[in-house]
């Protein structure tokens, strides 16, 4: 997913922030971590390294949330095309992105791509589902706990 087109997507993350900044990074990787875990699913992240402001922090991978940086002279665009012909043979690969290019390049490599509006909305479905389910899983220990106590 195109990180910096997620983030100019979605400004209601870290309102009033720029859109380069790293509280906004660092609040869509926490936005993203959230998602992830309730999904089970990784997630690779690309930002445009050579389009950040210079002394802009890197942050670091992990297993489930792998966060990429363009290098000079490469464009996120290029290594989300590349991420998705090589993930293929792992499964399903979905590029999110606002680029129509992009998405278009992305299935013509066998992928599926999404609009950055659609998925913030599966996000905020997904996560409220979630809220829900352990809203109901903590009625019921509580409903059992009484009925031992």
């Amino acid at each position: 997913m195109d990180g910096y087109s997620l983030l100019h997507a979605w400004p209601g993350l870290a309102p009033g922030r720029p859109r380069h900044s790293a509280a906004a990074r660092d609040a869509l990787l926490q936005m993203l971590t959230k998602y992830r875990d309730a999904i089970g699913t990784p997630i690779t992240i690309v930002f445009d390294g050579a389009g950040a402001p210079p002394g802009t922090p890197r942050l670091p991978s992990t297993h489930e949330l792998e966060i990429l940086y363009s290098a000079d002279g490469k464009t996120a665009d290029q290594l989300i095309e590349r991420a998705a012909y090589r993930f293929q043979k792992f499964g399903e690969v979905l590029a999110i992105t606002d680029d129509f290019a992009e998405r278009d390049t992305v299935i013509a490599l066998g992928g599926m791509a999404q609009s950055c509006g659609v998925f913030i909305a599966q996000i905020a479905d997904t996560l409220d589902e979630l809220r829900l389910d352990v809203k109901e899983h903590n009625r019921r220990e509580r409903v059992a706990f009484r009925r031992v106590a």
